[in-house]
């Protein structure tokens, strides 16, 4: 087991873990967040669909019940329109859902070419770009709770900065791909 010292980021933590589980000889890597928000019951539906597809990122797309914040659910919204600004499609239903299984060789080629964010901006940062070179993307609804004295490492000033920048650079790369992108749509 690898630990990273603390104030690297979740995403420095999961791109570490691709590149140790491609080193290690797996052509994917699933990721779950570890505060026990998601209905892991569904891990079975989403290998099933990586087996099914195995060139598409796999990616749970939260159904709430009652116990979500509403700034937490407004913030997911807000995140989701811009989103589909970035990627100019619906495809991508919940960029932020911590809970996916990735194609390996697709996303390290991505992480050579580009620098992705290492913090609370990495889960919708790897998959718009993920989406711009062409990886599939299939969405499973699972289900999410927020447990009664959760602890989340969810900086709200820090991530929300590092959020808002993500989304403006993301939305200026996007302009020089936006041919691309509707070309794409229109053939599919």
């Amino acid at each position: 087991m690898t630990r990273l010292e603390p104030r690297h980021g979740k995403g420095a933590a999961v791109m570490l873990g691709f590149r140790q589980a491609s080193a290690a000889g797996f052509s994917h890597a699933v990721q779950v967040d570890a505060d026990g928000q998601h209905d892991l019951t569904r891990l079975t539906e989403l290998l099933a669909l990586a087996r099914a597809r195995p060139e598409a990122l796999i990616s749970g797309a939260a159904r709430y019940d009652a116990s979500v914040p509403k700034a937490r659910q407004w913030g997911r919204y807000l995140t989701h329109f811009w989103v589909w600004v970035e990627t100019l499609s619906f495809q991508i239903s919940d960029s932020m859902c911590g809970f996916r299984v990735y194609p390996l060789a697709p996303t390290l080629r991505l992480l050579q070419r580009s620098r992705i964010g290492a913090f609370m901006d990495f889960d919708t940062e790897i998959m718009v770009r993920l989406f711009w070179q062409g990886t599939p993307v299939r969405m499973v609804p699972v289900d999410v709770v927020y447990p009664a004295n959760n602890t989340s490492n969810f900086d709200m000033l820090r991530d929300n900065w590092r959020i808002t920048k993500m989304h403006t650079r993301l939305t200026l790369a996007m302009l020089p791909r936006a041919p691309m992108l509707l070309w794409r749509r229109l053939r599919s």
